[in-house]
């Protein structure tokens, strides 16, 4: 099963090196990753080039996050899509190959997980961690989303009900 992780960039250069770093280093073999960049000014470009596991490299115009998210997600190939943020990065390199293991199960459609979140400067220094329970139709209805970082569904529910409203 292919799984495409999406990141969307724009002048992201002083982070985007340790989120590429933490998908090149992801121990399951079939991931495909897309640079979805809105003309960065600054060398996030540059700094992609230097990853060759990158599958797709898109810089153009877009109207923001979620539209880059968008054509993302229309050019993402896999089976299953993950959204990794330009500023965000896996805990571990077993991260897709657990997420893999739980789409296995044909009737499982999406999953997220907990959130960590680091200082920018010391990434081992933990400010808050977001504990993702178990979610109900309650929650959804009030307009509680999971994390970007943590949430991977298949992609035919996008192509189902629609992707990101702009």
């Amino acid at each position: 099963m292919k799984i495409s992780i999406i990141t969307a960039t724009y002048n992201s250069s002083a982070t985007v090196k340790d989120t590429l770093k933490s998908v090149a280093s992801q121990s399951y073999p079939n991931i495909e990753h897309l640079i979805i960049d809105g003309l960065s000014k600054d060398d996030t470009l540059a700094v992609c080039e230097e990853y060759s596991h990158i599958a797709t490299i898109s810089s153009e115009k877009d109207k923001g996050i979620y539209d880059a998210m968008n054509r993302g997600i229309g050019l993402a190939t896999g089976e299953v899509i993950g959204i990794l943020n330009s500023d965000d990065l896996y805990e571990d390199d077993k991260v897709i190959e657990e997420v893999a293991k739980l789409f296995e199960d044909s009737k499982v459609q999406a999953v997220y997980g907990d959130l960590i979140f680091v200082d920018e400067e010391d990434l081992s220094k933990v400010t808050r961690v977001w504990k993702s329970g178990i979610q109900n139709k309650r929650k959804w209805l009030n307009g509680w989303m999971p994390p970007h970082p943590t949430f991977f569904v298949r992609k035919e529910l996008y192509e189902k009900f629609g992707v990101f409203n702009l």
